[in-house]
């Protein structure tokens, strides 16, 4: 009993310190869409939040064009609850029984192949230690509503960013949603996603019934952590999404430029952290020299060389000109790469 209740109590200080507060921009951002209501641009619809509520919610592409993200609505002022996953590595590790209630538990999640390809001593994620995402819809029964997240560029195991609780919480795109229930569902997460945002009370079978959660998915291949983007092999769940936090405020800048995204600023802590080495990179695995397979386990600014397999300088036309240089306009930039003006350094857009 007296170690149970040193768990749940050093669970509920990770949450204290890993929550931030909702930068002014998805503050803006999060209001705008609650307030304009239905989604315009459907890209796929007729799901439910709840066994017994409407089939009213979809997938909505509304800010892909300004903002290039993607996201669950409902009509009105709804957005999606969070209800609880426990799938994935079931080893024990960061478990303290919340998950015993749940009668759903696979032993797998959608990628378990790719995190296993990592090669970071797991063979899976872990539902108490990675905050991952159930999004997207697949199954084969006649009639089904599906959406598959990569028909839009969002790539597996890429960042997500959820607002809940008056919380930002960043986490991975970790599982879908099968046909194995009886209504095609959104709005569900890892129990460490869930504790993030609510805390200790959340259960395998008890999870958070309004619908006022936002899931954030951020299509293209800058949002990938990859293999040494991320620390995966983390002993909590704080740990992990610490080591994303980075990459997760570089992607929520993208949001509320364009119209009708909600203007504001972000805040400081969407700014790119220090660089290491010289070079821009979240986790010192991915900095300059670090091994590498590919592009994805390597920093902003690096590549990884095809011959050496180690993170190396991105190279560019002129010197000082390369993704992640600073600048001051379009042209101090090498192409194809231009200039984010609200943090001064060269980027590349997502498509």
């Amino acid at each position: 009993m007296q170690n149970r209740f040193l768990l749940l109590s050093a669970l509920m200080g990770a949450a204290s310190v890993t929550a931030r507060d909702v930068p002014a921009n998805i503050r803006n951002f999060y209001d705008s869409i609650k307030a304009k209501g239905t989604c315009s641009n459907k890209l796929a619809t007729g799901f439910y939040s709840k066994d017994n509520g409407p089939n009213t919610f979809s997938y909505c592409g509304d800010h892909i064009a300004d903002s290039n993200v993607i996201y669950i609505k409902g009509t009105g002022a709804n957005f999606a609850d969070m209800d609880i996953d426990c799938d994935g590595e079931q080893n024990g590790r960061g478990d303290d029984g919340r998950c015993g209630n749940s009668h759903d538990t696979q032993s797998i999640t959608s990628f378990q192949s790719q995190v296993a390809g990592y090669k970071k001593g797991i063979n899976d994620l872990n539902a108490y230690v990675h905050p991952y995402v159930v999004f997207g819809n697949t199954g084969t029964k006649s009639g089904w509503k599906k959406f598959d997240p990569t028909a839009y560029g969002i790539k597996p195991l890429s960042i997500m960013a959820v607002v809940c609780n008056n919380k930002l919480i960043y986490g991975v795109w970790g599982d879908e949603n099968g046909d194995d229930g009886p209504k095609p569902m959104v709005g569900e997460a890892s129990i460490s996603m869930a504790t993030a945002c609510f805390g200790t009370s959340m259960n395998g079978n008890n999870g958070h019934d309004e619908n006022d959660v936002l899931y954030i998915a951020f299509p293209g291949s800058d949002a990938v952590p990859g293999a040494n983007g991320a620390n995966w092999g983390a002993g909590s769940w704080s740990s992990f999404e610490n080591s994303i936090e980075g990459l997760g405020n570089r992607l929520i800048a993208r949001i509320g430029g364009g119209s009708g995204g909600g203007g504001g600023t972000p805040t400081t802590s969407a700014k790119p952290p220090t660089p290491t080495g010289g070079y821009y990179c979240d986790w010192p695995g991915q900095c300059e020299g670090a091994k590498c397979q590919t592009y994805d386990d390597c920093g902003l600014d690096l590549i990884c060389d095809a011959t050496e397999k180690v993170c190396t300088m991105q190279g560019c036309q002129w010197p000082g000109h390369c993704l992640g240089a600073k600048c001051a306009s379009h042209n101090d930039c090498s192409d194809p790469y231009e200039c984010n003006a609200k943090f001064g350094y060269c980027w590349t857009r997502a498509a």
